[in-house]
């Protein structure tokens, strides 16, 4: 299992914007083969911050969403959201039986 934890912060100017063209990725990702959760959470802290949290399948599931034409337009377009680098990163875990 991959997880992926991505964090934006946005330009407050261009939130609403910015919430408005990742609906469809959003939307497009949770129906991929391969995924088995796709969070979009508001920063309750930061107020210009958001954060992806992504469980993936295996690394091939999340090789087929990188190259996927929902993921690929976002990106194109996501650095004029954001007002430092995105940050991402990945862990590779399985859950635990408590």
């Amino acid at each position: 299992m991959i997880i992926i934890h991505a964090t934006f912060h946005i330009n407050p100017v261009k939130q609403d914007l910015f919430l408005e063209e990742i609906q469809p990725l959003i939307a497009a990702s949770r129906n991929e083969t391969g995924n088995i959760s796709f969070l979009f959470q508001k920063d309750t802290e930061n107020e210009n911050v958001f954060m992806m949290v992504e469980v993936w399948q295996d690394m091939q599931a999340v090789s087929s969403h990188n190259s996927s034409e929902h993921f690929t337009k976002f990106v194109a377009n996501a650095k004029s959201f954001l007002t430092v680098p995105l940050e991402v990163k990945a862990f590779e875990g399985q859950p635990l039986k408590l």
